[in-house]
């Protein structure tokens, strides 16, 4: 099973990746849109929800190959930060060396270390010609000349070159709204522990560009909260990371939230 995460995700981006990994592999990908305000937050927890659904199977599973390409040209790296990957058991994933979408994978499950490759040195450790080897190198759409082959490549047990880097550990930064799900609930990146039938300071953005604290109530679960009022309970994604939800209503329409908004109280001074 191969699942791509990108932020390249347009009609004719998923048709031109799944084409490429289909003929690599044998088989197309399940492309996953990072989409919205904060592709990097989204990525960084579906990521971790995709490998610990891998420790649910209750029996032993297939391996799996997963591609992860949030690469914003930020003049930091000459064309983009380079790519990497590593082993989560007998599954592989090759990403773009992004610390903030990795950064819930090195919390939550250990990854403490990438292999970090450079594009040249491994094209052509891999036999293809100069003027090849530019053309990957040098091409806007790196993930899908380069990211594919370097997962193909590992997949294969070929050796890639590349060198092993810690992954910084994350800050910690206040609770960030990572994913808004279909629902509208709000899906922070870190689990609060919060006792039931306390009340947590939430920072609800107005249409005026104010800011209203809402207490809002923590519940044990979801169908603990009363229809069409919010609460705060543990959710779905993580390690049981809390959720900001409305029962029967959209909490991110009702508070204003959309992924990378902070949620507690001490946000309305970044908002104000």
């Amino acid at each position: 099973m191969i699942t791509y995460i990108t932020d390249c995700h347009d009609g004719n981006a998923r048709a031109r990746l799944s084409i490429r990994i289909g003929t690599l592999f044998g088989q197309a990908p399940t492309i996953v849109a990072a989409d919205g305000p904060d592709p990097e937050s989204f990525a960084a927890l579906t990521l971790l929800d995709c490998l610990q659904a891998l420790d649910l199977l209750g029996e032993e599973g297939h391996p799996t190959i997963t591609l992860l390409n949030i690469a914003p040209r930020d003049g930091v790296w000459p064309n983009g930060v380079p790519f990497c990957f590593f082993r989560y058991g007998k599954h592989l994933v090759a990403s773009t060396f992004n610390t903030r979408v990795l950064s819930l994978v090195r919390r939550e499950l250990g990854i403490d270390h990438v292999y970090v490759t450079d594009i040249r040195e491994a094209v052509t450790a891999a036999g293809f010609a100069p003027g090849e080897v530019e053309k990957i190198a040098g091409t806007q759409f790196r993930s899908l000349w380069y990211l594919p082959l370097l997962a193909k490549w590992v997949a294969d047990g070929r050796a890639v070159p590349a060198t092993q880097t810690a992954v910084p550990e994350p800050l910690d930064d206040e609770p960030v709204v990572a994913v808004v799900d279909n629902f509208g609930n709000c899906k922070l990146d870190q689990r609060l522990d919060l006792v039931p039938g306390t009340t947590l300071p939430v920072a609800q953005r107005n249409d005026d560009g104010s800011t209203t604290i809402v207490d809002v109530t923590c519940y044990p679960h979801l169908t603990a909260v009363p229809r069409n009022a919010p609460g705060i309970v543990p959710g779905s994604s993580g390690t049981g990371f809390t959720e900001l939800v409305i029962r029967g209503g959209s909490a991110a329409g009702a508070f204003g939230l959309q992924p990378g908004d902070t949620l507690l109280e001490r946000a309305a001074e970044k908002v104000a």
